[in-house]
C-alpha cells in the first residue's frame, strides 16, 4: 500500500490562527485591535476569504507585525528537507496589490521559506515617464507575457517590446520597469523572481510603499 504523504502548508488563515492563539485574544480583540470586522477576520480564518495588500499591511501595522509574516515567508523552524510540498496557484486566493502601474497577484503565498515567488501582474502604464522611477531588488526575475505587449525598459539596455508568448530573464538589482506595448491598453505578464538572499518577500513589499 501506497504511503500518503501529507505536507502542513499554513494558509493565511491559519497564520492568523496562529497569531491570536500566541497573543491570547478572541477574534473580537483582534478585530478591536486590527480595526477589521469579526465577520471578514473568521472567514479568513476558515479560509474562504483573502486580505488584499491593503487590510494585510493594516493588519502589519496595528498588530506591529512584519509583513513577511503574513506571507508564511518567516519561519524560525530549522530547515529540513521537503519532499512533497505542493501549492495550486489560484487567482481567487492570490494577495493583490494594486499600484498606479499595476496591479498585482502573489500566488503560493502559503508556503514558507520559496525559493522563487510567483506573481501575476496587470500592467496599466503606458510610458517610462508615467512609470516613474525604475525600481531595484534583490535576485533575478523572469517574466513572460500571457496577453497584450510590454516593453522593458532597464537600466543599461535599450527599451525592447515583448508580446504574448515572449520572455525575458534579468537581473533584478539593475533598475527595470514595464509599461504596455503601443495600441495595449492593459497587459498580463507572469513574473517569477528569486534570489538567493533571505527578505526578498520584504524587498519586493517595499516597492509598494
Amino acid at each position: 500500500m501506497a504511503t500518503k504523504l501529507k505536507a502542513e502548508h499554513p494558509t493565511l488563515g491559519t497564520l492568523l490562527k496562529a497569531l491570536r492563539a500566541r497573543n491570547g485574544w478572541t477574534l473580537k480583540e483582534m478585530s478591536l485591535k486590527s480595526g477589521i470586522p469579526v465577520s471578514t477576520l473568521s472567514k479568513v480564518e476558515h479560509d474562504r476569504l483573502t486580505l488584499t495588500y491593503d487590510k494585510l499591511l493594516q493588519l502589519s501595522q496595528r498588530l506591529n507585525i512584519r509583513m513577511s509574516e503574513l506571507f508564511a515567508e518567516n519561519d524560525s523552524a530549522p530547515e529540513t528537507q521537503v519532499t512533497a510540498r505542493r501549492s495550486i496557484g489560484d487567482l481567487d486566493r492570490a494577495v493583490r496589490v494594486n499600484t498606479a502601474n499595476y496591479d498585482y497577484y502573489y500566488l503560493c503565498t502559503e508556503l514558507r521559506r520559496k525559493r522563487m515567488i510567483p506573481v501575476i501582474t496587470k500592467v496599466r502604464a503606458k510610458t517610462v515617464e508615467e512609470f516613474g522611477d525604475l525600481v531595484h531588488h534583490s535576485g533575478e526575475e523572469y517574466i513572460y507575457v500571457v496577453s497584450g505587449s510590454i516593453v522593458v525598459h532597464t537600466e543599461f539596455y535599450d527599451p525592447v517590446t515583448l508580446k504574448a508568448g515572449e520572455s525575458i530573464y534579468i537581473d533584478s538589482n539593475m533598475g527595470h520597469g514595464y509599461v504596455t506595448g503601443e495600441d495595449c491598453d492593459e497587459a498580463v505578464i507572469l513574473g517569477v523572481c528569486s534570489s538567493a538572499e533571505d527578505g526578498l518577500m520584504d524587498s519586493l513589499l517595499n516597492l509598494h510603499g
